[in-house]
This record gives C-alpha cells, structure tokens and sequence, in this order.
C-alpha cells in the first residue's frame, strides 16, 4: 500500500509538471514586453500595478492580466526604480502605442529594482521626436526642454527578463 502512494504521487508530481510546463509551452504564461535599457533591446513583464486604470491599459496591452495591488504605491524610494513610458513621439509598442519603455537599472546593477516608478514623458514639440534607447539620453533631452516628464504616484511591479550582458 504505501509503495503504490509513493508511485501515485510520483505520478502526480509529474502530471503537474507537465501541466505547468506545458502553461510555457502553449502561451499562457506571462508574455514578455520589449523596452530599452543603456541603448539596448531588453525583454520583461508587468504582473503589478498600483492603479488600476494602468493595470488596465496593461493587461489590455498584452491579454494577461495584470494584479492592483494599491499599496505598491507607497513603497519608499529606496525600493524604486525607474520606468520612462511615452505618452507622444514616435510610433512603437509601448501601452501608449509610441516607443517602447525605457528603464533606467539592470540586475546586478545598486539601482536595480523590479518595482518601478512610472514616469510619463511627452515631447514638447513632437516635430522632434526621435527614438531614445536609454535613460541617460532620455534625461539629457528632459534637461535640454524636448521633453517633459511626470510622476503620477503609480509603482509597476516589471522584473527583466532579458538585459545587456545578461537573461533570466
């Protein structure tokens, strides 16, 4: 009797393993985003929002839904990082339907953190939008007058999963 549980439950555990797996194999699972980092293509998700107007816009985004977790928002700025999400400018993927997301820190990075501050950036004279592949080039064109960027108090759970010189 106990030797059949043992085989039943080894059975079982492969069953549930195949049936997870199988959620990665078939689609269902959390479908990765493309953004910017340093210049770089980087791949990554959104599984929380602070708000739900943005989880949303997200979960419409890509058909998987993305949780509201209200409470994100008051994380203190030592969890944070930073997300540059285009809100005008050049046509692209973002939620927005203009360019991909722009994140400002990679794993193994001090400033690394999957929870993300959202800023909204919007060109002051669309005529001289151009794509931006990086933070650091991002905030030069905010310092210079072309852009304009805002913090409307809302915190993205985004981990990477892919970035310069490194993969999950």
């Amino acid at each position: 009797m106990k030797r059949n549980l043992i085989v039943l439950f080894a059975v079982t555990g492969l069953m549930m393993t195949f049936i997870l797996g199988s959620r990665y194999l078939f689609g269902t699972a959390v479908p990765p985003v493309d953004g910017y980092l340093e210049g770089v293509a980087v791949r990554f998700i959104h599984t929380e929002a602070s708000d739900p107007k943005v989880a949303e816009l997200l979960t419409e985004m890509k058909g998987s839904p993305v949780i509201v977790v209200p409470e994100l928002a008051s994380a203190s700025d030592n969890l944070l990082s930073n997300v540059y999400v285009f809100t005008n400018g050049v046509t692209g993927n973002g939620p927005f339907e203009f360019q991909n997301d722009v994140f400002d820190a990679k794993p193994g990075s001090l400033d690394y953190r999957p929870l993300r501050r959202l800023n909204l950036v919007s060109w002051n004279n669309e005529s001289k939008a151009h794509r931006l592949t990086s933070a650091k080039d991002l905030l030069a064109a905010a310092k210079s007058g072309d852009l304009k960027i805002e913090q409307p108090g809302v915190v993205i759970n985004m981990p990477l999963l892919s970035w310069p010189g490194g993969h999950r």
